[in-house]
């Protein structure tokens, strides 16, 4: 894939991003539920870990300074990074039949689980502590609950979304004709 094709599907994830995390999402001050892992994913499997750090940190960085929901915070985007470092180091498809859908499904679940429990509840429960003043172990018994939801629904809605997906991106995207 030409880099101009890169840089054109990665924006349209990033702009896909933002709408998912700032405008289509549930917010309160110690929980956020969205979408947003959608683009993100895709990405790691379509082009790789460093255009899934890339498009995250920028999606992390344009939303708080278009769209604040509070002041920005470095942790929020140092985790954003470190997610779209695991997924694509996972989930990278480097040709069409890279690996199988077995393979897929085991490597997609790994990278979901490692993602919930490294930065979703690790991390940002760290990061909203610290924001809030709140203590940590307070908050992370709504965080694991609402974690422990959101993996069935993650895995769920990427299977199906890059089932759907895969032979439009090899046919018109992927091919060889730049």
């Amino acid at each position: 894939m030409s880099r101009n094709k890169k840089i054109i599907l990665t924006a349209i994830l990033l702009a896909t991003l933002i709408i998912l995390s700032r405008f289509l999402s549930i917010k309160t001050p110690i929980l956020k539920i969205s979408f947003a892992f959608i683009p993100s994913i895709l990405c790691a499997i379509w082009l790789g870990a460093k255009w899934t750090v890339l498009l995250n940190v920028l999606g992390d960085i344009i939303g708080a300074t278009l769209f604040p929901t509070g002041a920005f915070f470095i942790g929020y985007t140092i985790s954003t990074a470190i997610s779209g470092l695991i997924y694509g180091l996972l989930l990278y498809k480097k040709e069409d039949n890279s690996y199988t859908d077995k393979q897929f499904i085991i490597r997609l679940i790994i990278s979901v689980v490692l993602v919930t429990c490294i930065s979703n509840i690790g991390l940002n429960t760290l990061w909203i502590s610290i924001t809030t003043g709140k203590a940590f172990i307070v908050l992370l018994g709504t965080r694991i609950i609402k974690e422990l939801i959101m993996i069935p629904i993650q895995i769920v809605v990427i299977l199906f979304i890059e089932k759907a997906l895969r032979k439009p991106f090899d046919t018109y995207i992927r091919s060889s004709n730049d």
